[in-house]
């Protein structure tokens, strides 16, 4: 059995549902119209009169549906809601118990229509519809960050609604919420045995799992992806009608093992519906297919990745990309070749640059900072002499580097901006020997220019090699050595490897306790990084003393209503 559905509560036009035995009042609350019901409760539209005049959503157990696990779960999502404060969740106002017992909490009423629907309603532009699903993200990351993963993602679930003259996406039913830093109730239990919890069409391949346990914020992630391909190309990756037409274990293995058609393949086996599709989105279906190859295909499919290690880490990760493609920078959803980099930096700025110079002009502004930085940190009689030597060198380096740009030399082939890189990253190996420190800065900027293309497996031995360099000559507790730490950790968790990456963290937060103590903000932000990566694995108790302390010292320094801490 599915434990949510499309029939799940949400908030339609309140003409849209009959009425049937409405109960006059609910507490404080006259009843006008039950404007939902699912398999637990309902939704009504009701009226406050004091001491506001408002209208809301009261939201009450069904009768006879009040079993000790029903509670738990409608309990769960009353204090999940009760925990965030964000324009894009709905938010709950009161709480209590009907004359017969039964739980109930009235929340923010949304007169608003499904994501999709207001979409196709108001034919919304692709880039019209990219800002909309931003919102949506924005709302996810804030109740991930309240350590609360929604589980139930789907158009139903977020409605759109007009506030101050602009389309405003709200969040609502988080019925079936799991907590992952603390249980939101004593009695929470979801799973049961022989059921998938949430909607198939939009659960992740952990979700379809046979126990579900292992659920982290990345199915949240999965959620967003299938949404994001449903505003993008008009149908769902799985659709409806074949998946519910398949048993149990067949429609776990779809989920968990098919991988769906990228977005611009599915307009394109549309036939007479793809036309449908791309009036609504205001150009015809050919200028959708191409829109839709590319970069929108490849954020869609990260984020539908089978392997929740290959996903954005976040729904901040996942609207951090389709930013970049909004503002036409390069995205970090696929491995981009030079060629691909440089035409979006010439759509940005409308100038011819080559690969190979942007490089350039990187290594030579890299080298005149070498310099100054030579002067700060040599101390020996032969100051002048040294600094002379250091700039000597760096010149030979970048002279041997870009003497292959000679025609004479390379018989006229161009060099491509990754090539001039990787000649970089192996000379590097033979130079700069007697300046340890200038050459961990040219690693450092190396990798960080892999790890921006994606070339993980290059830029790991760099940062290694820099770290190594920077503990050797200027001690493990070095502001320089400690960012680098970082960095590395960073660069670890890009490419899944938690458990080294906690690592990584973990000593870095421990000697930064120590030296610079827990109110120093290098600290928090350690504490913060922390935090994120035990969650992103579900390490739910581990993440809780970082996490509190980090809270408690912010609330301490800053005040409790300071956006940091909030």
């Amino acid at each position: 059995m599915f434990e949510s559905d499309d029939h799940s509560p949400t908030q339609p036009s309140p003409h849209d549902v009959h009425l049937d035995k409405m109960p006059e009042s609910i507490g404080p609350y006259r009843l006008l119209e039950k404007i939902g019901e699912g398999g637990m409760g309902e939704v009504y539209l009701a009226e406050q009169t004091s001491p506001v005049r408002r209208k809301v959503a009261i939201k009450v157990i069904k009768l006879g549906m009040s079993t000790k696990q029903v509670i738990a779960r409608f309990e769960s999502e009353r204090q999940a809601l009760a925990l965030m404060d964000h324009p894009c969740i709905a938010r709950v106002l009161d709480a209590g118990a009907t004359a017969q017992g039964l739980p109930y909490f009235a929340m923010e009423y949304v007169p608003g229509i499904p994501i999709t629907k207001h979409c196709d309603r108001y034919r919304l532009s692709l880039p019209e519809r990219l800002e909309l699903f931003l919102q949506v993200c924005e709302g996810i990351q804030h109740a991930h960050q309240k350590a609360i993963i929604h589980r139930d993602l789907k158009p139903s679930n977020i409605l759109v609604t007009v506030q101050d003259g602009k389309a405003v996406p709200k969040i609502i039913d988080f019925g079936i919420a799991k907590a992952i830093a603390q249980r939101l109730t004593e009695h929470t239990v979801f799973t049961e045995q022989g059921q998938l919890i949430g909607t198939p069409e939009y659960m992740s391949p952990e979700q379809a799992d046979a126990t579900a346990e292992n659920v982290d914020t990345r199915t949240d992630v999965y959620s967003l992806g299938v949404l994001l391909y449903e505003l993008l190309t008009g149908s769902l990756p799985f659709g409806p009608v074949k998946l519910r037409a398949l048993g149990f274990d067949e429609i776990r293995r779809v989920i968990r093992e098919e991988d769906p058609a990228r977005p611009s393949t599915r307009v394109s086996s549309l036939g007479d519906d793809s036309t449908d599709s791309a009036r609504n989105r205001k150009m015809d279906s050919g200028s959708l297919v191409r829109q839709l190859r590319g970069d929108l295909d490849w954020i869609t499919m990260k984020a539908l990745e089978k392997d929740r290690s290959r996903r954005y880490g976040s729904p901040s990760d996942l609207g951090a990309d389709i930013r970049r493609y909004l503002t036409d920078e390069p995205v970090l959803a696929t491995q981009p070749s030079v060629s691909y980099r440089a035409r979006k930096f010439v759509r940005r700025h409308r100038v011819a640059v080559a690969g190979a110079s942007a490089v350039m002009v990187l290594l030579v502004t890299l080298a005149v900072t070498m310099t100054i930085q030579a002067s700060r940190i040599a101390r020996e009689r032969d100051r002048a002499n040294q600094e002379a030597r250091t700039a000597g060198e760096v010149s030979d380096f970048l002279v041997d580097l870009f003497k292959v740009a000679d025609p004479m030399v390379s018989k006229g082939d161009q060099l491509s901006a990754r090539e001039v890189l990787d000649r970089g990253a192996q000379r590097i190996k033979e130079r700069l020997t007697e300046q340890p420190l200038v050459r961990a800065r040219f690693q450092l900027t190396m990798g960080r220019a892999y790890e921006n293309l994606g070339a993980y497996a290059q830029a790991e031995p760099l940062y290694e090699a820099a770290l190594q360099a920077q503990q050797a000559q200027l001690g493990s507790e070095h502001d320089d050595t400690l960012r680098t730490l970082s960095d590395l950790a960073g660069l670890y968790w890009r490419m899944g490897r938690l458990d080294q990456a906690e690592g990584a963290l973990l000593k870095s937060y421990q000697t930064k306790v120590r030296i610079k103590g827990e109110d120093d903000i290098t600290t928090q932000n350690a504490a913060n990084s922390l935090t994120n990566l035990y969650l992103t694995k579900a390490q739910s108790k581990e993440a809780q003393r970082p996490y509190r302390q980090s809270y408690e010292t912010r609330k301490r320094l800053l005040g409790p209503d300071h956006r940091d801490t909030l």
